[in-house]
């Protein structure tokens, strides 16, 4: 059959069916924050710094902190500030490609996934991992504001944790335009909070710093040892999922010209993989400012942002001004990153299930969900056993991102069996790609055995490393084992118009939808096989029976689109 539509002189179109209740719903909510589709050029008008600084006011959180902290109590100085440097190195580089991908095509992680080695319904299972990723750390972040709460107020905590998840709601109801504004607006009373009292401390008592440098951790050890370095490292790695939440907002960057590369490149690099940089540093300052609490509230409250704060607050200010000051800053640093965590884990529920049941639900509905499993945690006290958590959870991450990572970098490019632009459309893609899922699983499943001790406890600080090398090898094995034919189910979406302009940016050449009768850009855009016209990517995605779905037609194997 003969998918193409005709441009020139098109025949009178055959009757479209009414849009159903439905699918307008979902239209009106996506047109905002684009929860299942590309991100269109008209809609990105915003400056590459613009989303640069919004990217960034997202990783304001204050677990950082807590995590930094946490290691340094255990393993020593020395050792947490190897494992924070171990982990941002590997977090960096394996958010480059991604980073890129989604600043370049416009397009979430989830929709970035599906066409990495993964699969349209395969991506599903990391789509809920990234959700679980904003529900614990919206979880942690809940936790520190109840925590700040508590201190400044007296409120009992499982009611801070109620607060701090209800008044997230009216923030996250609106997309990018919104949170936008919040982070441009709060970000410089933020790094002010967060840089002066460090630079007062290190400025007026030299001797802090040497305090920092010496402490050995609760055992008295501190000695550098491989062990204790990627055990820390494990937890900084959970992190490694923060890329997501970057990428939803760079999805958002005006498309890459010769007039604005320069800052292009700079936002993208800052805004991407750029985040664990200042995430380090923040990690690095939680075990100067536990170091310096240490002696006045225990090893187990110095490892809370509240105390830390506190503490510094209180060598530099009126004691007056001490709580009131380190409960602004918690507070906005929750509010900061807890809209960001509920806006992405809404995202990322409301893609795998409208895959999954063909049904849009409405985001408002997930973001609900994910406050909920949020508040759960929180009033289960996960604060107390926050380090074994993102141990196990980093596993999981790591499998996904290195899977992902290597499938752009090696397989896209090295060996030119993925193909080079990225594909999400139903219809497109396999059902299941065994590329990217059994490297996942594998690197996952061994890795968390690890760390459960199955096989040793010698190995089982190693449980981190055998997740990125497991996913990093068995990725291109898998695609030369298949020759890269389980990518893309068709190569050709039946619209004769390029996908990509003459710079390489997705094509800005508009269409109205057959179903919804919207209009979108080429890019969220294929051609129906029963009507001589085109279908959004979300109608495809709500097609119950699968009418306006193309057939298949393999591509030549090995090839690249």
């Amino acid at each position: 059959m003969d998918t193409r539509i005709q441009l020139a002189e098109p025949a009178p179109p055959d009757p479209a069916p009414p849009a159903s209740p439905q699918t307008g719903q979902a239209v009106r909510e996506t047109l905002e924050d684009y929860t299942l589709r590309f991100a269109p050029r008209s809609y990105r008008r915003w400056t590459p710094m613009v989303v640069a600084t919004t990217a960034l006011g997202g990783i304001a959180y204050m677990a950082d902190f807590s995590i930094g902290a946490g290691i340094a109590m255990a393993h020593g100085t020395g050792n947490a500030l190897v494992a924070i440097t171990v982990a941002a190195a590997l977090i960096f580089v394996t958010g480059f490609p991604l980073a890129y991908y989604a600043a370049r095509y416009n397009i979430d992680l989830d929709l970035i996934t599906r066409g990495s080695g993964f699969g349209y319904y395969g991506s599903v299972l990391t789509g809920v991992i990234f959700a679980s990723f904003t529900v614990i750390f919206f979880a942690l972040e809940g936790a520190i504001m109840a925590q700040g709460l508590e201190l400044g107020f007296g409120l009992p905590l499982w009611l801070g944790y109620a607060v701090s998840t209800l008044m997230v709601i009216p923030l996250v109801i609106y997309g990018m335009k919104a949170l936008s504004k919040l982070q441009v607006w709060t970000t410089p009373i933020w790094l002010l909070l967060m840089v002066g009292p460090l630079l007062y401390l290190v400025a007026t008592d030299p001797g802090t710093v040497d305090s920092f440098l010496a402490y050995a951790g609760t055992d008295g050890e501190g000695s550098l040892n491989t062990a204790s370095v990627l055990l820390g490292a494990g937890v900084c790695l959970s992190l490694i999922a923060q890329i997501g939440e970057q990428i939803d907002y760079l999805r958002f960057m005006p498309p890459k010209t010769r007039a604005n590369r320069r800052s292009w490149w700079t936002a993208m690099v800052m805004a991407g993989p750029g985040w664990v940089v200042l995430g380090a540093i923040k990690q690095a300052i939680g075990v100067f400012l536990a170091v310096y609490v240490l002696s006045e509230v225990g090893p187990a409250a110095a490892t809370e942002p509240i105390q830390q704060f506190r503490g510094a607050f209180d060598a530099m200010m009126p004691s007056w001004l001490v709580v009131p000051l380190a409960v602004v800053l918690v507070v906005i640093s929750q509010i900061k990153i807890n809209v960001t965590n509920a806006y992405s884990g809404s995202l990322a529920w409301t893609n795998s299930f409208t895959r999954v049941t063909r049904h849009y639900p409405g985001r408002m509905v997930f973001v609900l969900v994910n406050l909920a499993f949020a508040l759960i945690l929180m009033e289960a006290d996960m604060f107390s056993f926050l380090n074994g958590i993102l141990g196990f959870y980093s596993n999981c991450a790591i499998a996904w991102v290195v899977t992902v990572a290597t499938d752009i970098g090696v397989n896209k490019y090295l060996l030119k069996l993925s193909p080079h632009a990225p594909e999400f459309r139903r219809g497109m893609l396999y059902a299941v790609n065994p590329v990217g899922v059994t490297a996942f699983t594998a690197a996952s499943g061994l890795s968390i055995a690890m760390y459960f001790h199955a096989f040793g406890d010698t190995v089982q600080p190693y449980s981190p490393v055998a997740a990125v090398v497991i996913a990093a090898v068995l990725t291109p094995v898998m695609a030369i084992a298949t020759r890269g034919r389980y990518y893309l189910r068709r190569s050709d979406d039946g619209i004769p118009v390029p996908l990509l302009d003459a710079e390489g940016n997705p094509s800005a050449v508009t269409y109205d939808c057959h179903v919804c009768r919207q209009t979108f850009e080429r890019p969220d855009l294929a051609a129906c096989p029963a009507h001589d016209a085109v279908v959004c990517s979300l109608c495809l995605s709500t097609d119950k029976a699968g009418d306006h779905v193309l057939p298949a037609a393999p591509p030549v194997p090995g090839s690249r689109s």
